[in-house]
Order: structure tokens, then sequence, then C-alpha cells
């Protein structure tokens, strides 16, 4: 998949997330990240690795998004299961996040203080974007930002690391090639 597309439709499954929401609609994000999702699958050599990546950064934001909740900074005005977690639908952007991390992301591999930067600067204008369409509400905005800068300086560089292990963006190698390497050190 280019980089290019896979970027753009990133950028389409967070639009129908956030206005989805807005809208009253929380599950027309999910829906279109379920396409993004199933293309993504199809395009990579190994879907395997890419849905352990898509399931970590998935719970991930579960995780993450439901302490912002739960400590007070954010709300959402639809979609959640409980009021104390993040909706279905934030968790589903998370998701649509990671088909990105192999392939228009992936120059971040290895570059863990810019991600770090990254993550730091970029998380916080993510969530402010969407409070201005509707789907996320800052109930304290210095604590709000403050938790989300630091939760995606940490969170981006932890992503980028698992998503360099599970890059089913590439090809595994041969088992056959593995035991050959295998054997030739004298680790049969």
């Amino acid at each position: 998949m280019s980089i290019f597309l896979n970027f753009a439709l990133f950028q389409l499954a967070w639009f129908a997330c956030v206005l989805g929401a807005a809208y009253g609609a929380p599950w027309l994000g999910p829906l279109v990240v379920a396409a993004l999702v199933a293309y993504h699958l199809r395009q990579v050599p190994e879907p395997r690795n890419e849905m352990i990546l898509l399931g970590i950064a998935g719970l991930t934001g579960l995780f993450f998004d439901s302490l912002l909740v739960t400590a007070g900074w954010l709300s959402y005005p639809s979609g959640q299961w409980h009021p104390m977690l993040a909706p279905y639908w934030i968790v589903a952007m998370w998701v649509g996040f990671a088909t990105t991390l192999n392939v228009s992301m992936a120059w971040l591999k290895g570059r863990s203080y810019i991600a770090f930067i990254l993550g730091a600067v970029g998380g916080p204008l993510a969530y402010l974007g969407g409070a201005k369409m509707g789907g996320v509400s800052f109930n304290d905005v210095t604590a709000g930002l403050t938790a989300l800068a630091m939760g995606w300086a940490v969170i981006m560089p932890l992503l980028m690391l698992a998503a360099q292990r599970l890059d089913g963006s590439k090809p595994a190698a041969p088992r056959r090639v593995l035991t050959a390497v295998r054997e030739s050190r004298g680790h049969a």
C-alpha cells in the first residue's frame, strides 16, 4: 500500500470517527475503521503480525482514554459503553491509527526521540482538533492537554517499537532460511 493512500485512508477514518460521534452517529467511525482494517490486512504480507499490533493499539487506547475520562479531564458526547470507559469509536480510531505505524509512519522506527516529540505535540493537537469538531470536550483543558502530551510522549515511541517488532508490512523470512542460519552458527 502506498504511503499516501495509507495516510489518506486513516484521515478519512479519523474524520468519520470524530464527526460521527459529534453528530450522534458513533457507529459510523468504527464502520469506516473496519473497512480500513480489512483493506489494510489484505495489503500486507503478514496480516497476523499486523492484527496483533492493531490489538495492542486498541487496548492501549482503551486504557489511556479511559484514564482520561475517569480522571474527569475529557468527556465524549456519544459511544460510551460505560461512563468510566473510553467510547468505542475512539478505540476504533486507535486501531485505525495503528494501520499507519508500519506504512506512512514507518520512517519513525528507530527514532524514539522524534516519536517522543511527535507524540507530545501531535497527540494533544489531534484531540484539540476533535474538540473543535465536537467529538470530545475538555473538562479541564490544562490538565487534559498535559496528560495527553505526557501520555502520547510515552505511547508513541512504544507503539513504534511494537510496530518494528510486529512489522506485517514486510514478508517474514522463510523458515528454511532461518534454520540454515541457525545451523551455520551452531544453534541447531
